[in-house]
């Protein structure tokens, strides 16, 4: 009797971003992907800079009177940049 090894493809990715340490990148590129996605065109549109390091997404905005405006918003967007990712990718947004 032969032996049945076959896996899902997802899941052979899967495992392979785990083993080669890089499904935390990959999150990392979906939370930036997300950015626009989760917050609009308008948001986007005056975002001119963003990356994550370190479980924080950092967000260089061209708009003074926006910047403020998302502060107060800053536990939403987290959870829901999280949830678009399907994973805890980010705790924490510093906006300049």
């Amino acid at each position: 009797m032969k032996d049945n090894n076959e896996q899902p493809l997802k899941e052979v990715i899967n495992d392979l971003l785990k083993e080669y340490n890089l499904e935390d990148k990959l999150n990392r590129s979906k939370v930036i992907d997300s950015w626009e996605k989760v917050m609009g065109l308008s948001v986007a549109h005056r975002t001119t800079d963003i990356f994550v390091g370190k479980k924080t997404l950092y967000v260089k905005l061209n708009s003074a009177p926006l910047r403020e405006e998302l502060l107060y918003h800053k536990d939403k967007i987290i959870q829901s940049l999280n949830e678009e990712v399907g994973a805890e990718v980010i705790n924490d947004i510093v906006f300049s």
